[in-house]
């Protein structure tokens, strides 16, 4: 019995501990990764602003071919959406809520089970010989622990997704 009571002491102080922690964590989370690819913008636009152009160079969709998915809105640009169920990438939605073209796209990014999505963007910087595309998200857990304690970890768990999709990118861009 003593055993027992010890051990459920350990556990509390374990659930505590992690809840006191959750709250001293920031709200804010963010990912952002930049490539360097050897093309215009104009080149890399189009394969960026169209949410059916994504399945050619996103790791997500390579990780998961029979993803399904519905694309809402215009083509591309603003508007353009899609919503994706996989199994094991997890149900959502992405929405372009700004895009200049050869410029920037603005996103909204959700998955299922989370009370607010995250925003993005992919921005486009013209350099000698090629092009600067930065892609990034942030978000905020508004208080909630269990999305708090996710936060920290965001860009080991999103980060090397978007190294690699801009690595699947510029392999795309560049050869054609």
């Amino acid at each position: 019995m003593r055993i027992l009571k010890w051990l459920l002491g350990i556990i509390v102080t374990l659930v505590v501990l992690v809840f006191a922690i959750a709250l001293l964590l920031p709200n804010e989370y963010a990912v952002t990764r930049s490539i360097v690819i050897n093309a215009p913008p104009e080149k890399i636009y189009p394969l960026i602003a169209a949410p059916a152009e994504w399945k050619k160079w996103s790791v997500w969709n390579q990780r998961d071919p029979a993803m399904q998915m519905s694309y809402s809105g215009p083509a591309s640009g603003t508007g353009a959406g899609w919503d994706w169920q996989s199994k094991s990438e997890g149900n959502g939605g992405m929405k372009f809520t700004q895009a200049t073209p050869n410029q920037n796209i603005d996103y909204e990014l959700h998955f299922e089970g989370m009370d607010k999505p995250s925003s993005g963007a992919l921005k486009l910087e013209p350099q000698a010989g090629g092009t600067k595309l930065t892609w990034s998200m942030h978000g905020n857990a508004e208080g909630k622990l269990v999305m708090k304690l996710f936060g920290p970890f965001m860009d080991k768990m999103v980060g090397g997704d978007f190294d690699s999709g801009l690595k699947n990118l510029k392999k795309l861009v560049e050869q054609s």
